[in-house]
């Protein structure tokens, strides 16, 4: 005997990751294959915090942020659904992903409190939060904009006619900065070591990285279906 039920998915992200980006088509897969059987919810891991220090430590004998860029579209080049610019990290490189996950923790937090404008019918279920995202990402990798300035994070605001004072408030205010820091603490509890990564099954289960959409479905699917009364191996 099965019983469905749904399951919860922690997904820890980082603007900046190249690999979020690509993976971000198998998260939408995801919520559209599962719908309302998984309950979703973004956090956010610090892996380009420090944008420059990263590319020192990291890349600075190989070339720095530029090697880094070239490597960048070389890992793109793989993948048709995404769209990658000429000169990433070599022009417009931001300081760091902190603030746009700052910006988009504000928004998140007025999305739990339904305090956000109904979103257009065609946003193929994405929260707000999601599109927000998106438009970050797609901002820096796809036009090269610094994303890490607030003056570009509340135009792409305005364009999904999110509540900009109220952003801002919430950032002001220090509620912004508490979500985030309890993301941190999430981070720890479940030792994620990167960007993307799933956490399921209350830690039990992690999927970290490039892994394929079949692998993630499958994990999320035994779960739904697993036995009410499934004895321990222990």
């Amino acid at each position: 005997m099965h019983s469905s039920q749904k399951v919860s998915v922690l997904y820890f992200t980082d603007i900046l990751c190249i690999w979020a980006y690509i993976a971000q088509v198998r998260i939408d897969q995801l919520k559209n294959k599962f719908g309302t059987d998984i309950d979703l919810h973004t956090h956010f891991v610090s892996v380009f915090g420090a944008v420059e220090h990263k590319m020192q430590s990291n890349w600075g004998s190989a070339g720095g942020a530029p090697a880094y860029g070239k490597h960048v579209k070389a890992v793109a080049s793989q993948f048709e659904h995404i769209d990658v610019h000429p000169d990433i990290w070599v022009k417009n490189k931001p300081a760091t992903s902190g603030s746009c996950h700052l910006f988009l923790k504000a928004i998140q937090i007025l999305e739990d409190r339904e305090e956000l404008p109904t979103p257009a019918s065609d946003r193929q279920n994405k929260s707000l939060v999601e599109m927000m995202a998106w438009e970050l990402r797609q901002s820096f990798f796809k036009d090269l904009i610094d994303i890490s300035a607030f003056h570009s994070q509340m135009q792409i605001a305005e364009k999904l006619g999110l509540p900009q004072n109220k952003i801002q408030q919430l950032i002001q205010n220090g509620e912004a900065f508490a979500a985030l820091d309890y993301d941190a603490q999430l981070k720890e509890r479940y030792q994620v070591v990167g960007s993307p990564s799933l956490i399921l099954n209350e830690g039990r289960q992690i999927i970290y990285g490039n892994v394929g959409y079949r692998v993630i479905e499958a994990n999320v699917q035994e779960l739904i279906n697993q036995p009410v009364s499934q004895a321990s191996w222990c």
